[in-house]
C-alpha cells in the first residue's frame, strides 16, 4: 500500500498535488511519502519476535529526512561504508542500534566506527577480520562481530542482486565458517557474538529464506558446542516489493515474520534485520516532464526531462517501474503505447518500452513509481546533468529535502591545472 492517489483530477502524494510541487520545484524531482514509510515499517516491525533490531538498510535510501523519520519510529540503521554511518548518526540513529556491513572497510571507517560506539561488524572475509583485531587494539576496544557466512542458496532473483550463493563476492564460504570463527576466537580485540546472512534483494519466495535460516540456525548449534557466544543472529533483508500491478505480489512480512520467529525460537538469538526496499520503494515516485512525443518509424516515443542519471534500475538491472500520468486519465480519453525514454546520450536511457498511457504531449508530467528505493541514492551527475531534488510529503505540508543541484556546485568540484592557466 501507499499513499499516492488521485485527487481531484491529478495524482498526489498524500494531500499534495504532485503537479503543484513540479511548478515550485521543477522537474524531475523524487517525492516520498511519510505516511508510506511510517506504515511500511509498522507493518514490518510489528511481524518480528520482539526485541528483534530493526536496522534500515541506508544504501537503499540515505536522505536525512527519510532516515529521521525512520528514526523517530525507533529504527536503527545497516550501513555499508563510513559516509552512511555519518549519515545514520546525524539522522539521530544511535550507535548502538547501527549495524556495519560491506565487503570493502577501511581501517579509517573501522576506526571511525569504534569511536562511535557501533553495535555490531558483520565481518566479511578473514582479512578483514585481522584488520578490524589491529584497529580495535591500537584503540583499546574490543570489536563485537558477526561474520557474514554464505550460505550457497539461490535466492531466485536478478542475478546482480542474488548475494548468497558461492560464487559472489559476499560472505565467508560456508565450507570455511568453522575456521574463520576459530581464528576470531584468537584474537584479543575481537568479542564474537553472532551470526549473519543475507542472500540477495527483490526475493520473492519464502522458500529461499527457509532455506538459508535453517543453515543459520543448524551453523549457531554447532557453533555454541564449539564454545562460541552466539547471541546474536542477523536474518539481512531482501523482501521483494510489487514493482507492476500485474504480479503475484510478494510474501506478507508476517509469513517471513513467522519464519524469523522458528529461528528466534531454536536458537534464543536476539535477531537482528536489514530491509531497505521493502520499506522505501514504494513510498517514493519520480515525476518527470515530457519534453517531446515523437514518432519512429513504428514506435511512439515520449522524451522525458528525467534520465538513466537520476534513475538507473531499468539500465542496470531492466528493472520494471510502472508509469502513470500524473494527469487523472478522463473517461474514453484515448491510449497509446509509448516508449518512454531519457534525454542522455545512451540506448539504454529507456524507463519502459510500450507503455500503455494516455495521449500525452509536451510539458504534460508523468510519475515513475516504487521509486524510493536505488533511486536518488544511486544518481549520477552523468552528461552533465544535475542531481535532481528530493522533495517529503506529510500530510498537507511538503519541503525539499535536498535541493536541486545547481550548474556552479556541478562544475566547483573541477580544478583547472596551473599549465592550462
Amino acid at each position: 500500500m501507499n499513499h499516492f492517489q488521485y485527487r481531484g483530477g491529478v495524482l498526489c502524494a498524500e494531500e499534495v498535488s504532485l503537479a503543484a510541487i513540479a511548478a515550485t520545484v521543477g522537474t524531475p524531482f523524487y517525492c516520498y511519502s511519510s505516511a508510506t514509510l511510517e506504515r511500511h515499517y509498522r507493518v514490518f516491525a510489528d511481524a518480528l519476535p520482539k526485541e528483534s533490531l530493526v536496522a534500515f538498510s541506508v544504501k537503499a535510501n540515505g536522505n536525512l529526512a527519510v532516515l529521521k523519520t525512520l528514526a523517530a519510529l525507533g529504527a536503527g540503521a545497516d550501513v555499508v561504508s563510513g559516509g552512511e554511518m555519518k549519515k545514520a548518526l546525524a539522522a539521530g540513529i544511535p550507535a548502538t542500534r547501527i549495524v556495519f556491513s560491506g565487503v570493502g572497510k577501511t581501517k579509517t571507517e573501522m576506526a571511525a566506527a569504534l569511536k562511535a560506539g557501533i553495535y555490531q561488524f558483520n565481518v566479511e572475509s578473514e582479512p578483514e577480520l585481522l584488520a578490524l583485531n589491529d584497529v580495535a587494539g591500537s584503540l583499546g576496544a574490543k570489536a563485537s562481530i558477526a561474520f557474514r557466512v554464505n550460505p550457497d542458496v539461490d535466492a531466485l532473483t536478478h542475478a546482480k542482486i542474488s548475494t548468497g550463493h558461492a560464487e559472489t563476492k559476499f560472505g565467508v564460504p560456508w565450507s570455511r565458517v568453522t575456521d574463520a570463527y576459530a581464528l576470531a576466537a584468537t584474537l584479543a580485540n575481537i568479542a564474537v557474538c553472532g551470526i549473519d546472512v543475507h542472500i540477495g534483494s527483490q526475493i520473492t519466495e519464502l522458500s529461499p529464506f527457509a532455506a538459508a535460516f535453517k543453515r543459520v540456525v543448524a551453523l549457531s548449534k554447532s557453533l555454541r558446542a564449539a564454545g562460541h557466544d552466539i547471541s546474536r543472529i542477523d536474518l539481512g533483508g531482501g523482501l521483494g516489493v510489487p514493482y507492476r500491478n500485474d504480479n503475484i505480489p510478494p510474501p506478507d512480512p508476517a509469513a517471513y515474520g513467522a519464519l524469523a520467529a522458528e529461528v528466534a525460537k531454536e536458537t534464543g538469538a536476539r535477531l537482528i534485520f536489514e530491509p531497505g526496499r521493502m520499506i522505501v520503494a514504494n513510498a517514493g515516485l519520480l515525476v518527470t516532464r515530457v519534453i517531446y512525443a515523437k514518432e519512429g518509424e513504428n514506435r511512439h516515443f515520449l522524451i522525458v526531462d528525467a534520465g538513466m542519471n537520476d534513475l538507473i534500475r531499468p539500465a542496470m538491472y531492466d528493472a520494471y517501474h510502472e508509469i502513470v500520468a500524473v494527469a487523472e486519465p478522463q473517461v474514453n480519453a484515448p491510449w497509446t503505447r509509448y516508449d518512454v525514454v531519457g534525454p542522455v546520450c545512451e540506448t539504454s536511457d529507456i524507463f519502459g518500452s510500450e507503455r500503455a498511457l494516455p495521449v500525452l504531449k509536451a510539458d504534460d508530467l508523468v510519475a515513475i513509481l516504487a521509486a524510493g528505493a536505488y533511486g536518488a541514492v544511486m544518481a549520477s551527475a552523468y552528461n552533465a546533468r544535475p542531481l535532481a531534488p528530493e522533495v517529503l510529503v506529510k500530510g498537507p505540508e511538503w519541503a525539499v529535502v535536498r535541493p536541486r543541484m545547481d550548474d556552479d556546485a556541478l562544475y566547483a568540484s573541477d580544478r583547472i591545472p596551473p599549465w592550462l592557466g
